[in-house]
């Protein structure tokens, strides 16, 4: 009689898919990003209160940010981000310390610019944004940071 080898239930592979699959399941925190990242993700939540509301967030916005200029930079990356995604940008509540997988996406958008890292940038949304959107993102993600550096 010949002996047979168990075949394993999980091989190498499959346990990085499930690695994977449960860093997916697990959303990510906002305390994990830079501070402009934070900044820009909060007032992405406070724009979509104002819009559901039905007013204007510029001077709220200008109020929590501590100026006009990243009040504007914030409202016109987020405006690029609304044109330009695939679908409805998914947003948590203003409270919540964990973020969608939009958010958690945007924020690495936001990280990659503070760092003037535009091929991760690139990279990040390939698949996602046509490339000369891409470009135009990138844009408004760097003027949020020229903003956001000179308070």
């Amino acid at each position: 009689m010949e002996s047979r080898r168990p075949i394993p239930l999980y091989s190498r592979k499959a346990d990085q898919s499930v690695d994977v699959i449960a860093r997916l399941a697990e959303p990510a925190r906002i305390e994990c990003v830079g501070p402009i990242a934070v900044r820009f993700i909060y007032s992405l939540r406070l724009i979509a209160v104002h819009e559901h509301a039905r007013l204007d967030p510029v001077a709220e916005l200008s109020v929590r940010l501590g100026s006009v200029t990243a009040a504007s930079a914030s409202l016109g990356l987020a405006s690029a981000i609304a044109r330009f995604w695939p679908e409805d940008i998914q947003i948590s509540r203003f409270c919540c310390r964990a973020m969608t997988h939009d958010e958690a996406t945007i924020a690495a958008m936001v990280e990659h610019a503070c760092d003037r890292r535009r091929r991760e940038f690139e990279n990040l949304l390939a698949g996602l944004i046509r490339p000369a959107r891409v470009v135009k993102l990138w844009d408004h993600a760097i003027e949020l940071v020229v903003a956001e550096s000179h308070g």
